[in-house]
C-alpha cells in the first residue's frame, strides 16, 4: 500500500532565525498565559446518546432523527426573514444586527467547505435564530427535545440549524459565527457522506476544526496533553467522549487536531476522496485505508509522532518559572528599548524647538524692518549769526549780493 509522505527536517536556521524563533516561543508563551481563563467551547460534559442502531452515533449537537422524521412547524410569523439562495435566516426582528454578520460570511464558508470536502454540499439550509436556549427549544421539530447544554443544534436529515444569541450558562464562552460555522460544518459532513455514519471524534473533530473555535485554548491543551503523557486513543473515542471536563478537553482538542493532520496540503485530495468512499457505501476505517494507503493505527500512530515533533519542546514554556522568566525578560527588553527611544525623541524635540525658535527670532526682525518709519536726515548748515546782519528795517527792501546787503531805491 502507498505510504503516506515522511515529514522533511527543517533546515538548519542561522543565529537570526534562532533569535527569532525564540522570541516568537515567549510572545506565543505569554499570550497562551492569559487565554488560561478562557473557556473552552467544546461542551464539558458528556449527553448520552439515544440508541439509534447505527455504526457511529452523532454528536449531541447533531442528533440522527430515527424513523419517520419529525414535522417542521413554521417559524414564528413576526420573525424576519432573509433568502440567501441556499440558506434561508428567520429571527427575531430586535436580532438583525446580531445576523447580520451570519449572513455575511455564509457564502465564504459554504465555498470553502465544497472545497475541502471536494463535493457540493449545502444545497438547501434553513437557520432560526433565538434569543435565548428556551426560545431556541420552541423553533425545533415537534416531539425532539432540544441538547439541554447546546447554543447551536444542527438537525442535518432536515437541513436545519437551530442558534441562541444568549449563551446557555452566564458568562460562559459564546461566539455566535463560531457556534453558526460549527453547525453547518455538521450538515456539510452529513452530505458529504450522504448521511452514512462516520466516527463521533472525526465528526467533532472536523466541524470543531473548520470553524476555527477557541484556538489557542485547543493548543495549550494539546501542548499540556502531550507533555503529561494524556492523548486518547482515538478507538476510545469511537462512539463517546470522556465525562470529566479535563479529558474532554483534551478528547475535542486531539480530535480537531487529528483532522487538521488529514487535511494537511499534501493530503486534500486524499481527504476527499475519504468523503467519496463512504459515500459509495465503504465503511470509515476501510475508506481511510484506501484514500491515505495505511490503516487508521498507522495513521494514529504518524499523527502521534506528529504532535510529539511540534508540541513536546513547546509545553516547557508552561512551567510558571519559565514563563515569568520569560515575562521578566520581555519588561525589561520593552523598558530599555523605550529608554532608548524616548532619548531619541527628546534629542529631536531639542532640535525642533531650537529650529522653532530661530525661526520666530527671524520673523520678528523682519516685521520690526517693515514697520520701522523712514528716518530724516537733517543737515545743519552753517551760517552766520542774525547779530552780524545790518538791522535794516522791514518796511525797507533789501537785497543781498555778495555777502553785503544793499536797499533797493
Amino acid at each position: 500500500m502507498r505510504a503516506l509522505p515522511a515529514v522533511s527536517k527543517p533546515r538548519k536556521a542561522g543565529v537570526a532565525g534562532c533569535v527569532s524563533r525564540w522570541l516568537s516561543a515567549w510572545l506565543v508563551a505569554l499570550l497562551l498565559v492569559l487565554a488560561t481563563g478562557v473557556a473552552s467551547a467544546a461542551p464539558s460534559t458528556e449527553v448520552p446518546q439515544q440508541a439509534t442502531g447505527i455504526e457511529h452515533p452523532q454528536p449531541g449537537d447533531s442528533p440522527r432523527l430515527a424513523g419517520r422524521l419529525p414535522r417542521l412547524a413554521p417559524a414564528p410569523s413576526s420573525f424576519h426573514r432573509h433568502d440567501g439562495g441556499w440558506v434561508q435566516f428567520e429571527y427575531p426582528p430586535d436580532m438583525r444586527q446580531r445576523v447580520q454578520p451570519l449572513i455575511a460570511e455564509a457564502d465564504d464558508f459554504k465555498a470553502a467547505l465544497v472545497q475541502r470536502l471536494g463535493y457540493p454540499v449545502l444545497a438547501r439550509v434553513e437557520v432560526r435564530i433565538a434569543r435565548n436556549h428556551r426560545e431556541m427549544a420552541t423553533l425545533g421539530p415537534e416531539d425532539v427535545p432540544v441538547p439541554g447544554y447546546a447554543s447551536g443544534v444542527a438537525y442535518s436529515q432536515l437541513g436545519l440549524i437551530l442558534l441562541s444569541i444568549e449563551p446557555r450558562y452566564p458568562n460562559s464562552h459564546h461566539d455566535l459565527a463560531e457556534v453558526f460555522r460549527h453547525e453547518l460544518a455538521h450538515v456539510a459532513l452529513h452530505d458529504a457522506t450522504d448521511g452514512r455514519g462516520v466516527p463521533k471524534w472525526f465528526n467533532e473533530g472536523f466541524a470543531v476544526h473548520v470553524s476555527g473555535e477557541s484556538s489557542i485554548t485547543r493548543l495549550q491543551t494539546l501542548w499540556s496533553a502531550t507533555l503529561g503523557n494524556r492523548l486518547l486513543p482515538l478507538g476510545q473515542l469511537e462512539r463517546s467522549f470522556p465525562a470529566d471536563p479535563v479529558r474532554t478537553d483534551v478528547a475535542y482538542a486531539q480530535a480537531a487536531d487529528v483532522v487538521r493532520f488529514l487535511v494537511r496540503r499534501q493530503d486534500r485530495d486524499r481527504f476527499a476522496s475519504l468523503f467519496a468512499r463512504v459515500r459509495a457505501g465503504q465503511p470509515f476505517t476501510g475508506a481511510v485505508s484506501d484514500a491515505y494507503g495505511v490503516d487508521l493505527d498507522t495513521l494514529e500512530s504518524q499523527w502521534r509522532e506528529d504532535v510529539a515533533k511540534r508540541y513536546t519542546f513547546w509545553p516547557v514554556l508552561f512551567s510558571s518559572t519559565v514563563v515569568w522568566m520569560g515575562v521578566l525578560g520581555l519588561f525589561v527588553w520593552g523598558w530599555q528599548r523605550r529608554k532608548r527611544r524616548d532619548k531619541v525623541t527628546l534629542a529631536r524635540w531639542a532640535r525642533e524647538e531650537a529650529a522653532e525658535d530661530a525661526r520666530r527670532v527671524r520673523e520678528i526682525e523682519a516685521v520690526e524692518r517693515e514697520e520701522e518709519p523712514p528716518r530724516l536726515h537733517v543737515v545743519l548748515a552753517r551760517h552766520r549769526s542774525r547779530s552780524s546782519i545790518p538791522s535794516v528795517p522791514d518796511e525797507v527792501p533789501k537785497v543781498e549780493h555778495n555777502g553785503n546787503w544793499h536797499t533797493l531805491h
